[in-house]
């Protein structure tokens, strides 16, 4: 009698109501958070960088620039490895990168080490660590509330903003920056050993169907054939898996009528897919990732995904994260007050994010993102006069409304990605487009920086942030209607 209770216990199920997905969703989350937290402090380390070393602003934001580019460009490539190499490998890889890029700065002494640290070890380790590995959760693991599952995985980064940034700017001001960034590095490795459980690369894995989807079709183990991430991440791929899970689905038409539980129609589908597993050809990550950019090109929809996202990250990570708290002590406020505010943004982004994810489950989402962009390019137009030594009323409904809109963006520009381009592929296309995301916020924080070095305001700043905004808003009403997927 135990031995059956115990069998018809799904492996994915760790107590009575709780799906393992969840469990995987919360340690995706801490992984983004520990990726977030090193670009959410980077403006409140140039001061003491500048400080000790005597370098320029435009050394110390050309270093953020080369972060974000960085990032941004090994997303897409990232996404293809998450599928060849398993979620475990890749995540676990990145999160020693951040914290080796972020310990290691205690030790520099040039630029050029500020450059290879903060670009090429964190760049890397927080590209694999991009959106883009939570939309490979999200699709793998969700087959319902996934704009909601989207909404707090693009929360993370405001929450590594509300966490991080007030105790990095206390450790800076009083027991150095060094101690600061050891605090991240540390936080990335504690969450190395979580991989082991309760993550897992997919459903599959522990013999589960996806959340919200019917355990009686529950998908094929992830390094089975027939289901390889590989073969259904390609175009060919997709049709191969469409007409597999279809004759999964009809051998489990009778599963019910024989009694079997969810596992024994799982274990039994397992052995059925490795008796009829066709072989697979493994491709090139590199030219699986380019063969999609290639495919999307001719898409009118994927150039118009990446302008906007283009945009959303010139706005927000390129100015308003690495420059918000220089640009408040231009005008005499301390930077202790200023990252409080940077920190308070981060909560409502929370709040904004989730509701956006949620939003998203309801409305076109090509809606939602006219009116982000419109929003968002109203507000930048305000906050050069809103700055002072103190913070007066208006500012703090600027902080509130920004942080709304911050990444609300995000699950939007998911579902668009999944609506146009498919399942299979949507994952690889998010990568590119979260990509050109990353390139505008490079863009973006290296221009703000010179700027501000040539004119000594960021006035020029926020202005053509705000005009790019309005800019984004319009393209979308040319974005080709689809019937979402």
């Amino acid at each position: 009698m135990t031995e059956t209770r115990q069998q018809t216990q799904p492996a994915g199920v760790v107590r009575r109501g709780v799906h393992r997905a969840w469990l995987v969703a919360a340690v995706t989350l801490l992984a983004l958070v520990a990726a977030a937290a090193f670009r959410s402090t980077t403006g409140a380390l140039f001061e003491p960088l500048e400080a000790e070393f005597g370098w320029t602003r435009a050394e110390t934001s050309g270093a953020v620039t080369a972060n974000l580019v960085i990032y941004g460009l090994v997303a897409p490539f990232a996404a293809v490895l998450m599928e060849r190499f398993t979620l475990r490998k890749v995540v676990a890889t990145a999160l020693v990168l951040v914290a080796a890029g972020s310990g290691l700065t205690t030790l520099m002494t040039a630029a050029w080490q500020l450059w290879a640290l903060w670009g090429v070890f964190i760049g890397v380790g927080t590209g694999m660590l991009a959106l883009v590995f939570g939309a490979v959760v999200a699709n793998r693991w969700f087959a319902a509330r996934r704009g909601l599952v989207m909404g707090f995985f693009s929360a993370a980064n405001a929450c590594g903003q509300l966490v991080f940034l007030p105790a990095v700017v206390q450790l800076a001001a009083h027991e150095g920056w060094r101690t600061a960034a050891l605090l991240v590095a540390v936080f990335a490795l504690a969450i190395v050993p979580l991989l082991a459980w309760p993550f897992a690369n997919s459903p599959a894995e522990v013999g589960v169907a996806p959340y919200g989807a019917s355990p009686a079709v529950a998908p094929a183990p992830a390094h089975d054939a027939a289901s390889s991430p590989e073969l259904e991440s390609s175009p060919m791929g997709a049709g191969t898996a469409l007409r597999e899970g279809k004759r999964g689905e009809a051998r489990h038409e009778d599963a019910e009528q024989r009694g079997e539980t969810p596992h024994e129609v799982v274990q039994r589908e397992k052995a059925v897919q490795r008796e009829e597993a066709p072989a697979v050809v493994r491709r090139n990550a590199a030219v699986e990732a380019l063969s999609v950019l290639r495919e999307s090109l001719r898409s009118r929809a994927f150039w118009i995904l990446l302008f906007t996202f283009w945009v959303c990250g010139w706005s927000t990570n390129g100015l308003m994260q690495t420059h918000f708290i220089p640009a408040a002590h231009d005008h005499g406020m301390p930077a202790t007050t200023a990252s409080g505010l940077l920190a308070l943004i981060g909560v409502f982004d929370v709040i904004g994010t989730v509701a956006s994810g949620w939003l998203t489950d309801r409305v076109r989402p090509w809606i939602l993102l006219v009116a982000y962009y419109a929003l968002r390019g109203a507000s930048l137009l305000t906050v050069n006069a809103l700055l002072a030594p103190d913070v007066e009323p208006p500012l703090w409904i600027f902080i509130v409304f920004y942080g709304l809109d911050w990444v609300a963006t995000v699950p939007p520009t998911v579902a668009l990605c999944r609506e146009h381009f498919g399942a299979a592929k949507s994952s690889v296309v998010f990568g590119w487009v979260f990509a050109s995301h990353m390139v505008g916020a490079g863009v973006g924080a290296f221009l703000a920086g010179w700027g501000r070095e040539v004119s000594g305001t960021y006035m020029t700043a926020w202005l053509s942030a705000s005009l790019l905004c309005f800019a984004a808003a319009a393209s979308l009403f040319f974005l080709p209607r689809r019937r979402a997927v």
